[in-house]
């Protein structure tokens, strides 16, 4: 009787040779296993790239809204201009800071998904009052989350008037800690100025 032909993978070096039907199913078990083992490592490797975009495209899908900080605290202030003037929804009032380095912290009351931030550069959204005190063109930014862990990103800044949007994507974030850097129009007699600063979460 002409025996079955073999199976494709066992045409090929080093299961060429006939071997008993247990030896068969122990090498199919092992090759079963193999594979199984490397999907789990795979998974494991690719699970932070998954998650955060899974993470991305919720904030896509979903809508932000804001969230107001319940404390707030600036390394340096003026009298007149103080660092709660960046939250109170007026883009004519803002935080005074006499030099760059100047820093302000935002506490929030529980953990949140940060979508965007969007911040509104300067002493007024207003294209003529834009211009009479200096700005920061760049800040750093340093977001602690939940579990103690920090993220640094140095923001960007068009020297214009008016809000400007900043995807942010961070999640479990408790505080939020800006620093300027980079000034224009820093002369005797001015200091930098913030007019807003918003923050958005994830509904």
């Amino acid at each position: 009787m002409k025996p079955e032909p073999l199976p494709w993978w066992r045409t090929v070096w080093p299961f060429r040779r006939r071997v008993r039907a247990s030896s068969g199913r122990a090498v199919r078990l092992l090759v079963i296993l193999a594979v199984v083992m490397a999907l789990c490592a795979g998974g494991l490797l690719l699970l932070p790239a998954g998650r955060a975009l899974f993470e991305d495209t919720r904030d896509k899908l979903g809508k932000a809204k804001p969230v107001t900080p319940v404390h707030i605290k600036a390394s340096a202030e003026s009298s007149r201009h103080p660092a709660k003037n960046t939250t109170d929804g007026l883009s004519n009032s803002y935080w005074g800071a006499p030099a760059p380095g100047a820093s302000v912290t935002y506490t929030f009351r529980k953990p949140f998904r940060l979508v965007d931030l969007i911040i509104t550069n300067g002493p007024s959204a207003d294209a003529e009052d834009y211009a009479r005190e200096a700005r920061a063109l760049q800040m750093d930014l340093e977001v602690t989350t939940q579990d103690g862990e920090r993220q640094h990103k140095r923001l960007t800044l068009s020297d214009k008037p008016g809000p400007q949007a900043i995807p942010t994507g961070i999640s479990d974030v408790t505080t939020v800690r800006l620093v300027l850097r980079s000034p224009v129009g820093l002369t005797s007699g001015r200091q930098l100025a913030l007019a807003e600063v918003e923050f958005f979460q994830r509904s």
